[in-house]
């Protein structure tokens, strides 16, 4: 069986200590740490790559994640240099996560054009398809130069091959997960478990009928959570005593999940989870 992969979200906010979190994040134990994209808000935030980094070079061994990157935000071509450059930077911590844009209000605010839901995910498609190509094709024509984006590459290539994750969620994304992702993190509020058997049955029918294995797809359960034996269920929060986070997220195991990035709903969770809950879960 796969290990599970077990990470943390964390702030982006400008306000408060998201290198901090991350270095109590890897004392703790857990895998990785991600970080949500919202250039835009009321609110002062770090980008996430630039906050990424930074993570990076304070920690030795944890991944750091993008939950999601919203590919209408950024060139293709310079995101595949971004992320390469932090790849390798990181001796390959990185997971890039991608999403469509999910926020119309946010593409317009960065400048970019109305899109429609298919357009997104054709997008979506066309970002993986260029970052693939850069990291893995010849850099340039005979003549010495770039000849279009498929012939661009980012020599040298990454130490490490860098798993690309979706957080899809309508038939034609799932799709292209099953295509082209090497992870799919859906949220708990957007993606309830009731839906989570066909919504997998898709991705992996996509991977099968692209030639891939039908588990090529790592499915990652991206969950808020509070530990807390006095708090009341509800459908978008994994809560309750320890025992009572273990049995749902073993639940979540059950319906293919083999990893979890857990949101915590109080700064008291992190360590509540990684001491009560997480060497229970292993």
């Amino acid at each position: 069986m796969t290990d599970l992969l077990i990470g943390l979200g964390i702030t982006t906010s400008a306000d408060e200590d998201p290198v901090a979190e991350a270095i109590a994040a890897e004392a703790l134990g857990y895998d990785f740490v991600s970080a949500s994209d919202h250039p835009v808000g009321a609110h002062a935030s770090y980008e996430t790559l630039s906050l990424l980094t930074w993570i990076a070079a304070h920690t030795s061994r944890i991944k750091v994640a993008t939950r999601v990157l919203g590919a209408p935000f950024r060139r293709p071509a310079m995101l595949a240099k971004a992320a390469e450059s932090l790849s390798r930077l990181s001796g390959g911590r990185l997971i890039l996560g991608l999403g469509a844009g999910h926020s119309d209000d946010e593409i317009r605010a960065l400048g970019g054009p109305a899109l429609t839901p298919r357009d997104k995910i054709d997008g979506l498609a066309e970002t993986i398809r260029i970052l693939r190509g850069a990291w893995t094709h010849p850099s340039y024509n005979q003549q010495g130069r770039i000849h279009t984006v498929d012939d661009l590459t980012l020599e040298p290539k990454p130490a490490t091959p860098i798993p690309v994750w979706l957080g899809t969620f309508g038939p034609r994304a799932l799709a292209v997960t099953g295509r082209l992702a090497d992870g799919w993190i859906p949220s708990l509020g957007f993606a309830p478990p009731a839906r989570i058997p066909d919504m997998l049955d898709r991705v992996r029918t996509a991977a099968a009928t692209a030639n891939r294995p039908a588990d090529a797809v790592r499915p990652i359960y991206n969950v808020a959570v509070h530990v807390d034996a006095t708090a009341a269920r509800t459908d978008d929060m994994v809560t309750g005593s320890p025992t009572d986070v273990l049995d749902q997220l073993r639940a979540f195991t059950e319906l293919g999940f083999t990893g979890f990035n857990i949101v915590p709903e109080t700064p008291d969770d992190v360590r509540a989870f990684a001491e009560e809950v997480l060497p229970a879960l292993r």
